[in-house]
């Protein structure tokens, strides 16, 4: 009797074809927005996942300082960090992150907390970049456009 073997193929390193995706981030929530460029990032949106290789591909957010919060977590979410001193932990509100120098931080963090730690996520946290402003230098990689605004319509309840 012929038996049937179902076999998963994983995928080299060297058989990996990455693209770039631009993401205008105007107006889009945190969360969900970091959500889907994590996904991205990882190669999760692929057939040819491999959960060990570095499948995913280069995504470049634009618009980083209009990107918004729902609720009043503008205000009350903080942001702590540590100096190494003791008695030396410090605190920042969302708001004061987005108004100040680097508002990009913000996402860049949201992304960085959903992808797994060590030297792989490390690897897929180099495909990302993101700039505050309309202007990147990335025009010659030829960035499709991933449209989150419509990936959150589709994928909400009653939408």
């Amino acid at each position: 009797m012929k038996v049937l073997m179902k076999t998963t193929k994983s995928v080299k390193p060297a058989e990996v074809e990455k693209k770039w995706h631009i993401v205008d981030a105007d107006g889009l929530v945190v969360g969900r927005a970091a959500t889907i460029i994590a996904n991205v990032l990882r190669g999760k949106h692929k057939t040819s996942f491999t959960p060990h290789v570095d499948c995913g591909d280069n995504v470049v957010v634009i618009n980083a300082d209009k990107i918004r919060f729902t609720g009043k977590k503008l205000a009350n979410k903080v942001y702590y960090k540590h100096t190494g001193y003791a008695g030396g932990i410090k605190e920042i509100t969302a708001a004061k992150v987005l108004e100040g120098r680097f508002p990009e931080r913000v996402l860049e963090k949201a992304v960085e907390r959903m992808i797994p730690r060590g030297p792989l996520g490390r690897q897929q946290m180099r495909n990302l970049r993101i700039f505050a402003g309309s202007e990147h230098p990335h025009g010659a990689q030829n960035p499709e456009v991933l449209d989150i605004a419509s990936m959150n319509r589709k994928n909400k309840v009653g939408a």
